[in-house]
């Protein structure tokens, strides 16, 4: 493993790690829901069903998520991405996540930073789990298959 000591960045990371937590403790205080990332679209795709009086809190919610790396590159420049995948690849594990999520009964989101600050058990399993599948995964595609 590396770890890339000229780009650390301990105070930037806790305070995205602030603002994460103050913005679900705000949503939890506020809404009474959760601030899972799932459960939220979840919301908000069943709302264009259903047609609830609050439909249009999950909405805001996704366009935060939407509008934060613009509002983010007016103070800073954005990082650099890079996918080492092709289409074929995000495809599959795009799928896999969500059927991840579906089967865990929620997301990294609900379960990591909210679930488990409530002490939840349940968030704990769900949260060893896809860091296991996750470090597996990375091990079997860098070290048995890929090589890289």
């Amino acid at each position: 493993m590396f770890v890339d000591w000229n780009h650390f960045t301990p105070l930037a990371s806790l305070a995205g790690g602030i603002a994460i937590g103050l913005a679900a403790a705000l949503y939890v205080l506020g809404v009474g829901r959760i601030a899972g990332i799932a459960g939220i679209v979840g919301t908000a795709l069943q709302s264009l069903r259903t047609r609830p009086a609050n439909a249009l809190l999950p909405w805001l919610f996704i366009a935060g998520l939407a509008l934060a790396p613009w509002c983010w590159r007016l103070v800073a420049p954005l990082p650099l991405i890079r996918v080492d995948v092709g289409a074929a690849g995000l495809i599959v594990a795009g799928l896999l996540v969500g059927f991840g999520v579906r089967l865990g009964n929620g997301c990294t989101s609900g379960h990591g930073v909210c679930g488990l600050s409530r002490l939840s058990l349940r968030s704990l399993v769900n949260v060893a789990a896809f860091m296991g599948a996750g470090a597996l995964t990375v091990f079997v595609l860098r070290h048995l298959i890929g090589g890289t």
